[in-house]
């Protein structure tokens, strides 16, 4: 079969090191490297790099005109039109597919902006901000493409029969307990004394008597037979990034509503919870630092809307500062992570698991659910949430709410306390520069050491900065202060 071309062009010198990494990532891709052949300027020999009408050929003879955009308008001709102009409006005449992503920016060059506007107006384009985002709206556009044209045809993962599998795979007291609990909270049609086969058909997951892969995970006796990597691991950390000691660890397994269930009493065994007064109740009220119903949506999106034919997992992790989710998946075709904050539809990635999830309140189906993490976290009194689209798709939420109490920040203080006392030891009676003092406490990792050593002791008055004034200097250097040295006097005597 004849491989599908496609002319990355691009601004010479700008995109240079983008360009390498996407055609590298497009032959090395084991589905897309299958179908595509990229084109690259680079590939030409020196002698007809600067060749106009080689490129404009090119362009003709390719399938797939990919055009990436940035500040710069690059090289103009007697006409004053840059090549990469020329080569959009040659595409455009002769009817090829069109694909451009342009690098969100706070300014470009006039022309640049021009042509940023006149592709705007006749195509739909997508931007990114970095080579990660880039490559995953590339696949995206490219797996699209290969569906319109039918060159492969597929149906959703959870909507696919499982040969594999059986009705006497699926355990009847699991749908006995979804019944039971889709009637109270949805008003669910059928009796818990429906036949086991009309259950599954009335959700869709029965196809002429052979189970779905959504029908396993979701009422399955043992999904990881099937999917062994259906599962969440949950971890937590000391501080602020992933780091040794790992107090905590988990790995979770079981059918999608025990994965949920799991994961977020794990969180939730991680945050600090408090008690509230009698004065407007009956019983002790009590609050969680995130509300538990954040938490609990972050957790069922990953579950939900993931790629399960990834060989990845859903990943929790608890740090000191935030809570991070992070799923095997992309978002649908032209949405942005700014989309997921205001009101969109519901476009769940595996609609058959999202239905059951629905009718039993785990889930909303009108498209509110990354809207309600934002906002329920800003009633909280939190920093609005973040959501990351990369290799995988990341929410994060963040921790210490405005109304953390007393013991709260107590504990928070004395988790730095062996951190801060460990650099006070480790200064001596001399300046020193950052890299010698990560060398004396043995840290390698910058952002850890300024988080959990330096930016502590210097905020408690232990440690000072030789210059204060110019905080990022490449001089700077830190010392002890007077309250620095009594501390390390009484350590020392400990």
């Amino acid at each position: 079969m004849r491989k599908i071309k496609i002319f990355i062009s691009s601004v010479q010198d700008e995109f240079s090191r983008e360009r390498k990494q996407l055609g590298e990532y497009i032959f090395s891709d084991s589905l897309l490297g299958l179908f595509f052949e990229p084109f690259l300027f680079e590939q030409l020999p020196a002698v007809d790099i600067t060749a106009r009408n080689v490129f404009l050929n090119e362009v003709e003879r390719c399938d797939i005109y990919l055009a990436i955009l940035g500040a710069e308008y690059g090289s103009e001709d007697d006409e004053g039109i840059s090549p990469t102009e020329r080569e959009f409006d040659r595409a455009t005449k002769n009817n090829k597919t069109r694909l451009v992503y342009i690098k969100k920016l706070s300014s470009r060059h006039p022309k640049e902006s021009c042509f940023v506007n006149k592709v705007q107006n006749i195509l739909v384009r997508k931007s990114f901000t970095g080579i990660s985002d880039l490559k995953v709206a590339v696949y995206s556009s490219l797996i699209n493409y290969l569906i319109d044209k039918e060159i492969i045809r597929t149906a959703p993962f959870d909507a696919t029969v499982n040969l594999k599998a059986s009705v006497d795979d699926i355990d009847k007291e699991k749908v006995r307990n979804f019944i039971r609990l889709a009637k109270a909270k949805r008003g669910f049609s059928l009796l818990e004394t429906a036949p086991l086969e009309k259950v599954l058909t009335h959700l869709n997951l029965l196809e002429e008597s052979k189970i779905t892969n959504a029908a396993i995970l979701l009422f399955g006796k043992n999904p990881q037979r099937f999917f062994v990597t259906s599962e969440v691991r949950c971890a937590s950390f000391y501080g602020n990034i992933v780091e040794k000691p790992i107090p905590s660890y988990k790995v979770f397994k079981g059918d999608v509503f025990e994965l949920v269930d799991q994961a977020l009493e794990f969180v939730l065994n991680k945050l600090n919870y408090r008690i509230e007064t009698r004065e407007e109740h009956v019983s002790i009220p009590g609050s969680y630092e995130i509300p538990k119903d954040v938490i609990a949506e972050a957790i069922v999106n990953a579950v939900v809307h993931r790629d399960y034919n990834s060989n990845a997992s859903v990943q929790v992790m608890v740090f000191r500062d935030r809570v991070e989710i992070w799923n095997p998946g992309i978002l649908p075709m032209g949405w942005t992570t700014d989309k997921l904050k205001e009101l969109h539809s519901s476009m769940p990635k595996n609609p058959l698991i999202a239905e059951p999830m629905f009718l039993t309140a785990y889930i909303e189906r009108l498209g509110t659910g990354t809207t309600d993490i934002v906002s329920k976290s800003k009633s909280a009194g939190l920093e609005e949430p973040e959501f990351i689209q990369d290799d995988m798709f990341r929410t994060i939420i963040f921790r210490h709410s405005k109304q953390l109490t007393h013991q709260d920040t107590h504990q928070d203080t004395h988790q730095d306390t062996h951190q801060v006392e460990k650099l006070i030891l480790a200064m001596g009676n001399r300046e020193v520069s950052r890299s010698e003092l990560m060398k004396e406490v043995q840290m390698k990792d910058r952002v850890s050491f300024r988080e959990n050593y330096l930016n502590p002791s210097i905020k408690l008055g232990y440690i000072e900065m030789t210059l204060p004034e110019k905080p990022n200097s490449r001089n700077q250097k830190y010392r002890l202060t007077t309250k620095g040295f009594d501390l390390k006097k009484r350590l020392n005597v400990r």
